[in-house]
């Protein structure tokens, strides 16, 4: 059975293309109804995400343009605004495009996590849709192995990409046990989200948000379970962080070198990690001059960032090694899928064969034969019959010059070679 797997991503399509073809949660249901009821497609799952929609598809025969049809009729299109962008996977290739997919090695950002849990989701869906069957099952079943292979195997997602995961990585290297120590976050756009969310991830003990609007902070502060603050009460809860890690959007900065060096007597000189991500710096350089403070701005994360990037490329020199080991089990296995309809029909003949000489034995039993001699009989015509085909095959190959299928036979009945 052909496998396809097709869509546009980041790397196809801008982002104004890329929406006009993303499936909403509410009409995946409906979608993947509506696309196994096209006349080719047995099976399918579709994967959508903010940098790529793909519909991975078991089909009774190879239909590229049917696909795309229906791609663009759901989501009420016109082919030619979206076939350009457009990519499109067979067999071996496909399988290799998901496996790569699973492991992060087509992410927008090398290696990131949350895609193999977003293909998780897309095969629990289908399955609940049951519009995946033997095919998908397996080759999905595959990929989350390989997936955590990659990761178990390789350090594609142990080096810190981004600024929010460089510096709770930073924070991770200075402070051991994390869950016992408390982190201050400056700001409520996305890249100080993403630190809450990694820094919950690690296990971090507590978390004091703290914005110019407090609603805001409270948002961020209730999903990661922690506590908001105003920006003007910072000081007054600054003693309390370990790790302070800010990125608002403010002209100037917004922790000076006084209330530092107050909140560090406070501390009792316990050392504090101060990470500022934001251009123009929300906290004063003459803050790193102070004793028992760390303090790193955006261009020393560049640094780690670029580090992290390096390792992750050559951890993804393994990955695809791994990975195309493993396409080639997964295509061995597909391809195994042939000879069981094969398999089938020749026990069904040869248990015919074993019925009909079983009755005429059985049949002389009770007309008084001699039991020896229809054992013998039996024996010899079941012989007969099982190898009369293969022989009358065999000789023909023999007349017409067909060394292949003679070498096939010996290894199919398992023959010894003739000495020359």
């Amino acid at each position: 059975m052909p496998i396809v797997a097709f869509g546009i991503n980041h790397k196809t399509a801008p982002v104004d293309i890329r929406e006009k073809v993303a499936f909403s949660a509410e009409h995946i249901d409906e979608a993947l109804k509506d696309l196994v009821a096209c006349p080719a497609v047995n099976e399918a799952a579709i994967l959508s995400t903010c940098n790529r929609t793909e519909i991975y598809c078991g089909l009774e025969q190879f239909d590229d343009e049917q696909l795309i049809t229906w791609l663009a009729n759901f989501h009420g299109l016109e082919i030619g605004q979206i076939d350009s962008y457009t990519y499109m996977h067979h067999n071996e290739d496909a399988v290799r495009h998901l496996l790569r997919v699973a492991s992060g090695l087509d992410s927008l950002v090398l290696g990131e996590p949350q895609i193999l849990g977003q293909i998780k989701d897309t095969f629990s869906k289908a399955n609940d849709c049951s519009t995946t069957a033997r095919l998908l099952n397996r080759l999905f079943q595959h990929t989350f192995n390989v997936a955590k292979q990659v990761r178990t195997d390789t350090a594609i997602g142990s080096s810190p990409v981004s600024v929010a995961f460089a510096a709770v990585s930073l924070a991770k290297q200075i402070f051991s046990n994390f869950e016992k120590h408390t982190a201050m976050v400056i700001g409520a756009g996305e890249t100080i989200e993403l630190v809450a969310r990694h820094l919950k991830e690690n296990g971090l003990g507590r978390i004091i948000v703290a914005n110019r609007t407090v609603e805001r902070a409270h948002a961020i502060a209730q999903e990661f379970d922690g506590y908001a603050i105003a920006l003007e009460e910072i000081p007054a809860h600054l003693a309390e962080a370990d790790i302070i890690i800010s990125s608002t959007a403010s002209p100037l900065p917004i922790l000076g070198k006084g209330a530092v060096e107050s909140a560090i007597k406070a501390r009792k000189r316990k050392p504090m990690l101060m990470v500022d991500i934001a251009v123009p710096r929300d906290i004063e350089g003459q803050v790193g001059e102070l004793e028992d403070v760390y303090l790193y701005t955006v261009d020393d994360l560049k640094e780690i960032i670029q580090e992290g990037l390096n390792s992750r490329k050559e951890a993804a020199q393994q990955a695809e090694e791994i990975i195309d080991v493993q396409v080639s089990h997964f295509m061995g296995w597909l391809r195994s899928l042939d000879s069981i309809s094969i398999i089938r029909e020749y026990r069904e003949c040869s248990m015919a064969i074993q019925q009909g000489e079983l009755e005429k034995a059985i049949a002389k039993l009770k007309n008084g034969s001699d039991a020896q001699q229809v054992i013998k009989q039996l024996a010899h015509g079941l012989t007969n019959k099982l190898i009369h085909a293969p022989s009358c095959q065999i000789r023909q190959a023999s007349h017409d010059g067909n060394a292949e299928l003679l070498n096939a036979a010996r290894t199919l009945f398992e023959l010894k070679t003739p000495t020359k």
